[in-house]
């Protein structure tokens, strides 16, 4: 990983989030050092750029091997240190963030594997975070964000020769909750466990991701259209 020019693209992000976004970050306790797993949820394809924000030290993001092909933009990701996700290549995307955690570098998982849901529910999470968490024994940080969904705006690229759909957020709110670190001990290959632990931190994420909401500048009538849709917590505007 290049320290310098991860630090640049971070100057970078400051800079325009501090012009387009009202960023409000809260955090449950401190966080620990060394290794850890950030997991959060994924409104939109600004939010890698935006994780980048929850601590001083670099972050290694499992990002998607599409944006690997932009041109520039893919160089820049692999000097920076981040880790390229291929569909279908699993083991290998595990292997490279237990280096990144073997060398006390926070990763950062999008567990839910691609965007969220446009009405503000999250996606079934996948169990790479929870057997990344067994493997190591580096802590799981749950992440909830929310913004304004009005926000916004999808942008249609082709990458590669195909047709690609980013949802950009525009302007406005971004709050972030960070949650208590959670530890997890077991065998990363017990697949019975490593889904229980996959459904706890994803109810984790959602109850973050539902306290952002209530953070967000909107009037009380809109937070009174946000139910509760299942005992996990699920919520959606209705």
């Amino acid at each position: 990983m290049s320290n310098k020019l991860y630090h640049t693209g971070r100057k970078l992000v400051d800079g325009f989030a501090h012009w387009m976004y009202d960023l409000d970050i809260v955090y449950h306790s401190p966080l620990p050092l060394g290794a850890k797993i950030f997991a959060p949820n994924h409104p939109t394809t600004t939010d890698p750029f935006l994780i980048t924000k929850l601590i001083e030290t670099p972050i290694s993001i499992m990002i998607h091997d599409t944006l690997f092909k932009v041109p520039v933009f893919g160089r820049y990701l692999q000097a920076a240190g981040h880790i390229r996700v291929v569909s279908g290549n699993g083991m290998a995307v595990l292997s490279a963030a237990m280096r990144k955690l073997e060398a006390d570098i926070p990763v950062a998982i999008f567990p839910e594997g691609g965007i969220s849901p446009r009405d503000g529910s999250l996606l079934a999470g996948h169990s790479g975070m929870a057997r990344l968490a067994l493997a190591t024994g580096a802590p799981i940080i749950p992440v909830g964000i929310a913004l304004d969904r009005s926000q916004i705006r999808c942008i249609e690229t082709t990458v590669d020769g195909k047709a690609e759909v980013a949802r950009w957020y525009a302007k406005g709110p971004y709050a972030i909750t960070v949650g208590k670190p959670m530890v997890f001990n077991g065998d990363a290959n017990n697949w019975n466990y490593v889904n229980a632990v996959t459904a706890q931190i994803m109810q984790n994420i959602t109850a973050l991701a539902w306290e952002s909401t209530q953070r967000l500048p909107v009037a009380e009538s809109k937070r009174k259209e946000m139910v509760n849709v299942s005992p996990e917590g699920h919520w959606l505007v209705i």
